[in-house]
């Protein structure tokens, strides 16, 4: 058996970098990233969002409760004290809502406790005009959630972006709404819509910013104070892997990057802050919305893991699309994204199986591919090559130790390993908080 060990990265300016764990999805995003980083962030001191927006959906099951987040790093729900990164865009309608909807769930949330970097941008309502327009008048369907995450994400290379800090100085925000509407009501005409209303804009500006600011902070200063202090940091990525805007199965793809790499450039800490990388993975493979899908299953079987697992976007409530778990897809993400572990989720989604697959290799043009092509119309005609092994009648349902599971299911785990070339660091056997199987802390690597 071939099995990775964990990278280590060196110490700078005599600071210890092992402590800071980095959590990444490492297939098409719903891995179950939340409550791995719910049940990490118990031993953690501080956890950061780094990168997307409130498209990404985490869910948190914790007794009787479920707790739904799309924007809020995951930690807020254990009292972590909890950060918004720069790399986000920043809805802040929905962010105000989130906050008081988890409130009425019984979770704290006040400044002391929740952080939002000054310098995140502005997700505006014209941008998420734009992304159902677009949506709705191409018929190449790239499948976003329309809630402007793409638009923001242009703005702010474009250099047009709204931020958090500009909320206070709302007085002299003109010049940003000029290049903002030069920009964007030229496109709004080609789909035949009126251009911005630049007074509801403002009005709605004003209104929104009172709860907003008390959030705003330096991000970037207090990760470095907290690092300095010893403190363990938690980076909490959204999506996954393979929809990342450089790596991932483009254009099918979200607007950011979703690798281990984001979390320097999205936090404001230097890339040997990132500690161990931790890529989350499911022990099948799900995708929402269009795109290539190489082991996707349409009969019974991905209908049976689609039951089963309670495939539905946290997000949206779109069905997720199913398919046998894909060693290649996990393997390329091992590699782009720099993952010294994996955390095996939703492992008791495979209990009653007979017979098991795992995608090993591709078929195209005569040819074996052992990573998926680049080009979409290659991506789409790729044959999957499996190999079987055994399932398990048992219930793996709530195991928390090595020793719960059946002999056949820790062969699949080891057998999960051998192919991605990554060791499993936990193993998730249902939704709840502790139903973890532990193999290797990564806070203690």
């Amino acid at each position: 058996m071939t099995i990775r060990t964990a990278r280590h990265f060196p110490s700078t300016n005599g600071l210890s970098t092992l402590a800071n764990v980095t959590v990444i999805g490492a297939q098409w995003g719903d891995e179950g990233k939340g409550k791995i980083v719910d049940w990490l962030a118990a031993r953690a001191d501080v956890v950061v969002r780094f990168q997307g927006g409130h498209n990404a959906g985490h869910t948190l099951v914790v007794g009787n409760q479920t707790y739904k987040l799309s924007l809020l790093p995951s930690g807020i729900v254990r009292g972590t004290p909890s950060m918004i990164g720069n790399g986000v865009v920043l809805d802040p309608w929905h962010f105000r809502d989130e906050v008081e909807k988890l409130r009425g769930q019984g979770v704290a949330i006040a400044p002391e406790t929740l952080s939002v970097a000054e310098t995140c941008p502005l997700i505006l309502p014209f941008h998420r005009d734009l992304d159902g327009l677009r949506e709705d008048a191409s018929a190449f369907k790239i499948g976003t959630t329309r809630r402007g995450i793409g638009p923001a994400y242009e703005d702010k290379v474009g250099r047009r972006a709204i931020r958090v800090c500009d909320l206070a100085h709302l007085d002299a925000i003109e010049p940003q709404i000029d290049r903002l509407c030069a920009h964007h009501d030229a496109i709004r005409a080609g789909f035949g819509e009126a251009p911005i209303d630049r007074a509801a804009l403002l009005s709605s500006l004003k209104d929104i910013a009172p709860s907003t600011l008390p959030y705003a902070r330096p991000v970037w200063r207090q990760l470095d104070g907290a690092r300095r202090a010893g403190k363990r940091i938690l980076f909490e990525g959204a999506q996954g892997m393979l929809l990342d805007v450089d790596h991932g199965t483009y254009p099918f793809v979200t607007s950011s990057n979703t690798v281990a790499g984001a979390a320097a450039s999205g936090s404001g800490l230097g890339p040997s802050a990132t500690g161990f990388v931790l890529g989350i993975v499911k022990a099948y493979t799900t995708r929402v919305g269009a795109g290539p899908f190489p082991t996707e299953l349409t009969d019974a079987t991905g209908e049976r893991l689609g039951t089963r697992g309670h495939e539905f976007g946290t997000v949206t409530g779109r069905k997720r699309r199913c398919g046998w778990f894909d060693a290649v897809l996990v393997r390329q993400a091992v590699a782009v994204g720099g993952i010294a572990g994996v955390a095996l989720t939703k492992l008791d989604v495979l209990d009653g199986f007979e017979t098991l697959k795992i995608c090993t290799g591709y078929r195209l043009g005569g040819r074996t591919w052992d990573y998926l092509p680049p080009h979409p119309i290659e991506q789409a005609a790729v044959e999957p090559v499996y190999e079987e092994i055994e399932g398990w009648p048992q219930s793996t349902a709530g195991a928390r130790t090595w020793a719960d599971l059946p002999a056949q299911a820790i062969n699949y785990i080891r057998r999960v390993e051998e192919l991605i070339d990554c060791p499993v660091a936990l193993v998730s056997t249902s939704p709840e908080r502790e139903d973890t199987i532990l193999v290797r802390d990564p806070f203690a690597d």
